[in-house]
């Protein structure tokens, strides 16, 4: 069996700077931030960190209808819009969509956190289910954002829904990019999604993990930097479609990159602590696949979210797996963690990287730790050439993953 090319031809985004991919790519490239004070949790006891990067209010009962909107939480409505744009920006038919050659890979941390607090606040409460709407699970399972993208949507394809925390959205990636190579699928849409909870950043402050600086929010989320204290959780989603690239020339789609190889790695020394090895073996499984040389790399976007120990092992292993020269940087400075949908989300600003032949520093980073100065960091916008680049992610619980995309055109 011969192996497809995979590339990708659809974007869809909702992010903390809102609705759709044009106004993700123009406040990056604006520098800005979208970190904001969460004056609403001053009510949790014992939180430390109040900052989030949380998605602006929409107004779904007008982008969507009651008949699909009922079993969503905020976190399928994310998904449902930004797959909504992504099959627009990739000029999908709807009888595609229903052929079942069209399939669908969404993953997510849990279910919808503000539906879990809704329910069992009410069951623990009252001891009671008889005031609870049945439509309430569907917005907690963990698969909600796969089930209800797919049946807004009409897909009759494949659905998969990887729960691996930060690397939720790159996993599934790196399944859509697997499958479409295999012949299982001839379309796969392919993504995460997440949404801002208290009880979110809670886990990374019991972590001690999460950022608490809460007098600074803009500035607070500090990867690579001396001064950085932590996470800033986010939320949002991201859609890619993915396509063979024979089928997508046929067709004359816009190709915004391609796929050419995806690590997958276990670390099972320790479920929270990060790996470094295991990092840098996700890099060199990707760029084996993709038959790439460490010289081919032109650019690392890292997954480096502001820990002490994560920044410092990802620098080290970037170096080892590529070489200090290659330039790396990371995005968590202005769209914070968004977990199930950082991968994508980060995907698509290195995608536009390529299109402008241009690298996003990692904002916030004033004073580079020296532990991690091994490593190529940006500062500042600037211009390159970019042909090949990794996207790392990684999560709790041992899983490290690293894409391996080419510019095409």
């Amino acid at each position: 069996m011969s192996l497809k090319r995979v590339v990708i031809t659809g974007r869809g985004a909702v992010s903390p700077f809102g609705l759709g991919v044009p106004r993700l790519l123009s406040a990056i490239w604006q520098g800005r931030s979208a970190v904001r004070a969460m004056t609403e949790w001053q009510e949790v006891s014992g939180l430390n960190s109040r900052i989030a990067a949380p998605v602006p209010e929409l107004d779904s009962r007008s982008l969507l209808p009651r008949s699909v909107r009922r079993t969503m939480g905020p976190m399928a409505i994310y998904a449902t819009l930004a797959a909504k744009e992504a099959i627009a920006d990739a000029t999908l038919g709807s009888e595609l969509l229903a052929s079942g050659e069209a399939g669908v890979a969404i993953g997510s941390t849990t279910g919808s956190a503000m539906a879990l607090e809704d329910f069992y606040g009410r069951y623990l409460s009252e001891r009671s289910i008889s005031h609870i709407k049945s439509g309430e699970f569907f917005k907690m399972m963990g698969h909600s954002c796969a089930a209800n993208v797919c049946l807004a949507l009409g897909i009759r394809g494949e659905q998969w829904a990887p729960v691996s925390a930060c690397t939720s959205s790159s996993q599934a990636i790196g399944l859509g990019y697997l499958l479409v190579r295999a012949g299982r699928q001839q379309v796969m849409l392919c993504g995460g999604a997440d949404e801002v909870h208290p009880s979110v950043t809670g886990v990374f402050d019991l972590l001690r993990a999460a950022s608490t600086g809460n007098h600074r929010p803009e500035s607070a989320c500090r990867p690579f930097d001396r001064d950085r204290d932590g996470v800033v959780c986010g939320g949002g989603s991201g859609i890619l479609v993915l396509e063979e690239r024979q089928r997508a020339l046929a067709r004359g789609a816009a190709i915004h990159g391609e796929i050419v190889g995806f690590g997958n790695v276990n670390d099972s020394g320790h479920i929270a602590n990060p790996d470094k090895e295991s990092m840098a073996l996700a890099m060199l499984r990707a760029m084996g696949e993709a038959g790439l040389a460490a010289a081919d790399i032109d650019y690392v976007n890292a997954h480096a979210t502001g820990t002490e120990l994560g920044d410092i092992a990802e620098a080290s292993a970037i170096v080892a797996a590529v070489d200090g020269r290659t330039p790396v940087s990371s995005l968590k400075g202005h769209i914070g963690h968004t977990l199930g949908a950082a991968g994508v989300l980060e995907l698509m600003v290195v995608l536009e990287m390529f299109a402008r032949q241009q690298l996003i520093p990692t904002r916030n980073l004033e004073h580079i730790d020296q532990r991690c100065a091994v490593a190529n960091l940006v500062t500042t916008m600037q211009p390159a050439r970019l042909e090949t680049v990794l996207k790392n992610n990684f999560a709790l619980g041992g899983i490290n993953t690293s894409l391996a995309i080419r510019r095409v055109g």
